[in-house]
């Protein structure tokens, strides 16, 4: 039987800034907006909508991860692994709690996303939240798991990027705008950034286990250099926002995070080596989310 702490390390806390950043981004954006309007910011109504975006976005990354966990376990994938620890393939949980554990806490994203829902009257968006439940789960479950064909960044640059951040906003204000698309657009390549660091460490073995991520698919050197995009292109995006709001360029204060991380993909580390990447990544979108966010609220 797994213990806590397996459970802990089998939802992949290192992910997790996938699930927070969005909703920062977005957050950011909304109060930003709301301030433009008569009556300026009304906090009673963003911080409960903000909370519940939050509660839906760590659900799913969580489900997801556990799906994961439990759909490469399964198959093999996960036997012969370099990476952070899995519940399913190092038998540590029979594979039925695993996959109890994902589905427990996908539904949970859905209760909370119906709530908001609900809360902000924005139905029309169930069918948004009923597509990112089952991308979650198809990520790597079902017959033609859509991460082995090499479409698992494409699906979180679209549901932990551009879904997540405008969906965020929209449930708080339903004011779209050109400066919540280059924050979903930049929150969407950070946490590919995540991803791709996985898939690079996992060529060798995934490439045996016949996952042919997009990691696979381009190859060692491709990947490294649209792991640097990834990097660096979000801070390009933000420069219009600066240019219209100054105090946006906070942001900027968040780029030598990806220092690190870039330098070690650079130089051609693998397998454990990549490791560290994964957190400094999680840790670079985080940061940005939350400077961006400030920078937005210094507007008022």
């Amino acid at each position: 039987m797994a213990s806590l702490s397996q459970w802990v390390q089998g939802a992949r806390p290192r992910t997790l800034p996938a699930a927070f950043a969005p909703v920062a981004a977005g957050t950011g954006v909304a109060i930003w907006q709301l301030a433009q309007q008569p009556g300026g910011v009304d906090w009673a109504l963003v911080v409960p909508r903000a909370l519940l975006a939050l509660a839906v976005a760590l659900c799913l990354q969580i489900g997801v991860n556990y799906a994961n966990d439990y759909s490469d376990g399964i198959r093999g994938t996960d036997d012969d692994r370099v990476g952070p620890f899995r519940l399913t393939g190092s038998r540590a949980a029979a594979p039925k709690t695993v996959k109890a554990a994902a589905i427990g806490a996908l539904a949970a994203g859905a209760l909370f996303g119906i709530v908001l829902i609900a809360l902000a009257q924005i139905w029309l968006t169930l069918l948004v939240g009923a597509a990112a439940v089952a991308a979650a789960w198809f990520y790597t479950g079902g017959k033609k798991p859509y991460g082995y064909l090499g479409l698992g960044e494409l699906f979180v640059f679209v549901f932990f990027g551009l879904v997540a951040v405008n969906l965020t906003a929209y449930a708080i204000t339903p004011h779209p705008n050109w400066v919540a698309l280059l924050a979903s657009i930049a929150i969407g390549l950070l946490a590919v950034a995540i991803m791709l660091t996985n898939n690079l460490r996992d060529i060798p073995t995934d490439s045996i286990a016949g996952k042919h991520t997009l990691a696979v698919r381009l190859g060692d050197r491709r990947t490294r250099a649209l792991f640097a995009v990834t990097q660096l292109a979000p801070f390009v995006l933000m420069v219009p926002v600066m240019v219209v709001q100054w105090p946006v360029v906070v942001v900027l204060l968040a780029l030598p995070l990806a220092i690190s991380p870039l330098r070690i993909v650079l130089r051609g580390a693998g397998g454990r080596d990549l490791i560290p990447v994964l957190g400094a990544s999680g840790r670079l979108e985080l940061v940005f989310s939350l400077l961006l966010l400030l920078g937005l609220c210094l507007c008022l």
